[in-house]
């Protein structure tokens, strides 16, 4: 046999074990996969976005669903759309900051359903905005919501899973847990915390039969930049974080992105990156960190300046509407936050000059 041959040999045979390993896998993933009837599911951020984008697509795999947020009228609002499409929902209010609100919503899941057998950690707040405007309340709110929260639940949720025999868990954390975004500093910090709790419990948590998925989203239209916060020249900020999270070709739908995360769920996936930007960013940062953080340098040169006279005010994106958006996107962006519950009742043509 020549060089040659026995190249092209070694090239078949690594071939055919690697796609032996992923059929292997694949068989495995299928095996692992629980049916969602019946099963009993809490949604932490749930009434809103992403969140209410999963819990309406359990619900339609006839999961028992039980939405949890601050907002007592934000909820009602979704309860009310979710069971006007037939669906099993129900809602508990509060915040997953506070261990009591969350420990709350895990025993009333309990309580209503006989279990809960799905946890998704949902719950989020984004604050936009160049370092210098970030206050230690900006990150210590950040770190509350995405840390902290899930870790009540979680282990408020933990023992249950454990004497039913084992549990889904889905922690939302971002690609900015991958890799770090100018002007999300806070968002940044506690979604790499959430990342890193979340991975290094799977394994242990594997051996009581509980699954638990990291989710990384990248850019998502579920009109989530009218609910966000922005500091400095806030009406630039919400500009281009609306630009950035409306294109469609740089972001997904979020039904896209629910139904994702739902599949990753049942079939009880360690991680899940969401979109094909989040998935080479994500790459390109583990392979080329020194390139990937020019790159970033670069970007935050095209990103506003610091407002030195703005202090640490922060506005809402109702309070930062743009011009500079085009008007395509911005109704688009419009849209999507009307469908998915973003826009605390209001139709998409009522813009407030505050919030």
């Amino acid at each position: 046999m020549t060089r040659k041959d026995a190249l092209v040999a070694a090239g078949i045979a690594a071939g055919g074990m690697l796609m032996g390993a992923a059929l292997a896998a694949e068989a495995r993933r299928a095996r692992r996969a629980i049916e969602l009837d019946g099963q009993a599911a809490l949604v932490t951020g749930g009434s809103r976005g992403l969140g209410l984008l999963v819990a309406r697509e359990l619900a339609q795999q006839r999961a028992r669903v039980v939405l949890m947020a601050r907002d007592p009228a934000e909820l009602a609002r979704a309860e009310r759309a979710l069971r006007a499409e037939g669906l099993d929902v129900s809602t508990v209010a509060g915040d997953v900051s506070r261990p009591e609100d969350a420990r709350r919503a895990v025993e009333t899941t309990v309580a209503r359903h006989g279990a809960i057998d799905i946890l998704v950690n949902n719950a989020g707040i984004i604050t936009v905005g160049p370092v210098e405007h970030a206050t230690l309340a900006d990150f210590e709110e950040a770190m509350a919501v995405h840390f902290w929260g899930p870790l009540h639940t979680m282990r408020a949720a933990i023992p249950h899973m454990q004497r039913q025999g084992g549990g889904r868990i889905a922690n939302i954390s971002s690609v900015g847990g991958k890799l770090g975004v100018p002007h999300l500093a806070p968002y940044c910090a506690s979604k790499f915390a959430l990342a890193g709790l979340s991975s290094a419990i799977t394994p242990e948590l594997a051996h009581d039969n509980i699954a638990v998925t990291t989710v990384y989203p990248g850019l998502m239209r579920t009109g989530s930049p009218f609910n966000a916060w922005f500091k400095g020249r806030h009406r630039e900020e919400f500009a281009w974080f609306a630009i950035a999270d409306t294109l469609p070709l740089v972001s997904t739908s979020g039904r896209h992105a629910a139904a994702q995360i739902v599949a990753a769920l049942r079939h009880g996936d360690a991680e899940l990156v969401i979109t094909w930007a989040a998935k080479l960013g994500a790459i390109a940062a583990a392979l080329m960190p020194n390139t990937v953080a020019l790159a970033l340098q670069a970007a935050n040169e095209l990103l506003p300046g610091p407002e030195l006279s703005a202090g640490g005010e922060r506005w809402s994106g109702w309070q930062s509407l743009s011009n500079w958006i085009p008007a395509p996107l911005m109704r688009l962006a419009e849209q999507v936050a009307f469908e998915h519950n973003e826009t605390r009742g209001r139709t998409p043509r009522e813009r407030p000059a505050s919030a």
